[in-house]
Order: C-alpha cells, then sequence, then structure tokens
C-alpha cells in the first residue's frame, strides 16, 4: 500500500504481514513435507520389493542433504545464541532451548521449525503494537532469508539428483508406478518453489527494490517447473542409456558453469573463500535452472543460456533416442517422451516472457524503450519522507554523504571500528527533517548490490547487534551503508560495535 505525502511523491507505507504471507508460509510447508515425505515412502517400496540398487540411492539422496543442511541450520543457531551469565532459572531456560534445538535438528526438522518460527513472528509483527510490530516484523524478515537459503541449497542437492535419478529409474523400466511419479512431481514441485520463493524473499529484504507480487511468484514457479522438467527429462534420457558419457557431462557443465559465474565476480558473501564456495553452488544451480546473480546485460546472458541449455536437451534427447536399444518404451511411446521434452521448454520460456512481460516488479521489460542488451531498470519504490523512511523496517538509511563522512566518527582515516553506532542527532545544527530517535548503525562497507543480501541479513555478528539493540532502545535501530567512491580501499572486515 502506498499514501501520498504532501510534496506529491508516494511513499510506501510501512509493510504489513498479511495473511497471504502466512498463507505462502503453510503452502511452503507442504511443499517440504510433501518432498521428503515422498522419497522416504518410495524408499520403503524399494526395499520391500527388493529392490536395493534403487532403495539405497534413493536414501542416500534424501540423508546426506538433509544432514548437510540440518547442520548448517545448527550453526546459525549456535551462531545467534548470545551468552549469558549462567546462573539460576536462565541457565535451565537456556539448557531446555538447547536440547529442544539439538533434539529438533537430529530430527532433521529444522526446516520445519524455522517456517513455524516465521510464521509467528509474522502473526505477532500483524497483532502487537506499533513499536513490537517492526521488532517482530524485522525478526521474520530474517528467519525468512534463513529458511530461503537452506532451503534452496537442499533442494538443488536433494530434490534435483532424485528427480533425474526416479525418472531414468521410469525409462529404463518402461512403466511408472504411482508412487515414483508422486516422488517426481514432489521434487520438480519443491525445486520450482523455492527458485520463486527464494527471490520473492530476496527482493522483499531490500527497500531499493520492488518486492515481486504472488501473481508474480506463481508465474515464476510454472517458469521454472517446466524449463526444470524439459531439462530433468532430457538428463534421464541420456543417463538411461549412457552412464559414464552422462556424469562426464554434468561435471564439464558444472565446471563451465561454475568458472563463468566465477567470472563475473559475484558479490555475496563476507569472504572470499566464502564466495568461491557459494559460487560452486551455483554452479550445481545452473545445472538445472536459471538463476541471476549480478545486475547488467540480464537479457544477453539470460539468452546465452537458454540457447545453450536448449542445444544441450537437443543433442541429449536426440542421442538417446537414435541409441535405445535396451529400451522398453517403443516408437510410440519414445516420440512422445521427446516431443515431451521440446513442449515443456516452450512452455517455460512462454511463462518466463510472460513474467518479464507483464509481472516483473520494475515493470514491462520487452516493452520499445528496451532494445538494448541491458534490462532497464524500472521505477523502484519510491522514497519516503524522512520522517516516515525512519519508521520503516527493516528498510536501510541513504548512503553516507561526504558531508556526513567527515562529521561522523568512526572515519577509515581515524582506524574507527567497521560498525558504530552514534546518535542520529547530528553534531551541528543544520535545517533538516526531524527524526526519530535511536541508534544507527553505520557500517563501513559498501552496500551490495542486488541480487546479493544485505551484509546485515548474512552477516550473523552484525545481525545479533542490530537485535540486540532493538531490547536497549525504544526506537528501532537503522542501518547506514558506506557510500561508494571513499579514497581509501577497505582491506579487512570486522565486526565491533
Amino acid at each position: 500500500m502506498a499514501a501520498e505525502s504532501d510534496g506529491g511523491l508516494v511513499a510506501p507505507r510501512y509493510p504489513r504481514y498479511s495473511l497471504r504471507d502466512g498463507l505462502w508460509v503453510v503452502v511452503a510447508l507442504l511443499v517440504f513435507f510433501s518432498d521428503g515425505a515422498s522419497d522416504l515412502w518410495l524408499a520403503v517400496d524399494y526395499l520391500q520389493q527388493h529392490r536395493l540398487s534403487c532403495f539405497w540411492p534413493t536414501v542416500l539422496l534424501v540423508l546426506l542433504p538433509s544432514l548437510l543442511t540440518q547442520s548448517l541450520s545448527f550453526s546459525w543457531v549456535v551462531t545467534d545464541r548470545s551468552p549469558s551469565p549462567p546462573a539460576g532459572n536462565r541457565l535451565c531456560c537456556r539448557l531446555c532451548a538447547w536440547i529442544l534445538q539439538g533434539s529438533v535438528h537430529l530430527l532433521q526438522l529444522g526446516q520445519v521449525w524455522r517456517y513455524l518460527r516465521a510464521l509467528y513472528l509474522g502473526l505477532q509483527s500483524r497483532w502487537q503494537s506499533e513499536q513490537q510490530s517492526r521488532h517482530f516484523y524485522w525478526r521474520m524478515m530474517f528467519e525468512s532469508a534463513d529458511i530461503s537459503m537452506l532451503r534452496l541449497l537442499e533442494t538443488f542437492l536433494k530434490s534435483a539428483p532424485q528427480l533425474v535419478l526416479q525418472l531414468c529409474i521410469m525409462v529404463q523400466q518402461g512403466h511408472v508406478e504411482p508412487l515414483q511419479g508422486l516422488s517426481a512431481s514432489a521434487s520438480l514441485l519443491s525445486l520450482a518453489w523455492m527458485i520463486a520463493s527464494y527471490q520473492k524473499v530476496l527482493r522483499d529484504s531490500r527497500d531499493d527494490k520492488m518486492p515481486m507480487s504472488y501473481k508474480g511468484a506463481v508465474v515464476q514457479i510454472l517458469w521454472h517447473l517446466f524449463t526444470i522438467a524439459a531439462r530433468a527429462l532430457a538428463f534421464s534420457l541420456f543417463a538411461s542409456e549412457f552412464h559414464l558419457y552422462f556424469g562426464i557431462f554434468i561435471v564439464t557443465h558444472w565446471c563451465l558453469m561454475t568458472f563463468w559465474i566465477i567470472q563475473g565476480e559475484t558479490d555475496f558473501c563476507m569472504s572470499r573463500w566464502e564466495e568461491i564456495i557459494y559460487n560452486m553452488v551455483l554452479g550445481i544451480i545452473y545445472i538445472f535452472c536459471w538463476f541471476n546473480v549480478r545486475e547488467g546485460r540480464t537479457r544477453c546472458r539470460m539468452t546465452a543460456y537458454y540457447v545453450i541449455v536448449l542445444t544441450e536437451n537437443v543433442v541429449l534427447t536426440v542421442l538417446w533416442y537414435y541409441n535405445r536399444n535396451n529400451s522398453p518404451l517403443g516408437d510410440f511411446y519414445a516420440l512422445l517422451i521427446v516431443c515431451s521434452v521440446f513442449c515443456s521448454f516452450a512452455l517455460g520460456v512462454f511463462f518466463m516472457l510472460l513474467y518479464y512481460s507483464l509481472l516483473h516488479p520494475n515493470g514491462p521489460m520487452f516493452g520499445p524503450s528496451s532494445s538494448s542488451c541491458v534490462f532497464t531498470e524500472g521505477p523502484e519504490a519510491p522514497q519516503a519522507p524522512l520522517s516516515e523512511a525512519t519508521e520503516s523496517l527493516p528498510r536501510t538509511l541513504p548512503r553516507t554523504t561526504e558531508q556526513e563522512r567527515d562529521m561522523a566518527p568512526g572515519d577509515r582515516d581515524s582506524c574507527g571500528p567497521v560498525f558504530q553506532v552514534r546518535s542520529s542527532i547530528p553534531p551541528t545544527p543544520v535545517t533538516r527533517l526531524t527524526r526519530a530517535q535511536g541508534p544507527v548503525i553505520r557500517i563501513d562497507l559498501p552496500r551490495k548490490k542486488y541480487p546479493a543480501w544485505d551484509a546485515h541479513f548474512i552477516d550473523r555478528r552484525l545481525r545479533k547487534t542490530i537485535l540486540a539493540l532493538e531490547y536497549t532502545s525504544p526506537a528501532t535501530p537503522r542501518v547506514q551503508y558506506r557510500t561508494l567512491g571513499t579514497s581509501q580501499e577497505l582491506t579487512e572486515y570486522e565486526t565491533t560495535v
């Protein structure tokens, strides 16, 4: 919703958690349960049929990615827990909390806990007073960001290979069993859902980007649903006949995509080695679908990617069709499968064009004015008046100006800490709008460009600082990043407050 100010500008109101937001979380939980439960049900069915060659890969593709993501989730819990004096009832409560968190993650339900917590925080932000509402909304956004990153990692390490595995088994046996079809459908839906959900939460977390509507998110799900379906089906067809060459192809494609991403100089993480690991994960995502990693020349990069994917799909499918010596499928069904690959890919491209033509948050991207290779950024969310913008959460302040940098303590020349808490009242009287009282967290780092997360979402120490300040200040802390173009280059990263 938006309100028109006296100056004629349209300023966004403080985002309010809606019932649709809660319903989206509930549906996400159902997608999560359907994916995991269908895979385990199918594994038990394979075991009952004594099909151990199908049972073990299915079980391992469920357990190994789940153990990895649960370990990462629990490590975040450990980092987020602030130390407190171990005395009295406080110690007992903390011990119970640790036992609960440990049990939840041992049962592989860490994401379920986070989903329920995000739903609780969102509903609290809807029901509480204004000050408490902002507090709960910020914590809900932090939790949603964690869920999005964890689920994105898990789906492409578990659901994507599981989908290819089950499709390959179905092609080799020549028919589809109900549990196989259920497992493959749940894995496909989970992949498409998480790509769209990740993009929506990322846009919601940034004040410099327009939020994605639920219509746009649904169309994004359809876009990735059909393109990933075509991709996975082409993989399974080729793998059913050429096991060794399929492994070589996957490794080669992953290496090329990872190198392409690294060459793009992404800026997602806070250290170089974390960035390289993240790029390697992105290389796995690029095996199956498009994932935007940086702004600029998006149309050219997306076109090049889909041309490569279409070419690979055609080559893999044609090679299978003319070399299916041991396939139980007849010519009619084989031709039907080949047509399904191309029709599914065409439907995915259609929904992609529909999204960018009608439902992109920045407006139509394929209009007459966008003839170059660069996506022209449409009008972003207009800035609210300063008195209103300081109450928004988790919005950030405008970038630091040269004058503010000269007056503010902790400049790089004075060797001050990277993160500072300073009063929002200027040291000298100047003519300006009245600001809401409260601390300002000044970060001596340039703000990360979209599609990266802001530093206060991915740096957990800074996140703890923000949440701690909320308990000690009557006003919500605000975040301010350093402007680009400073004379000295930042060479180290600290989180002292």
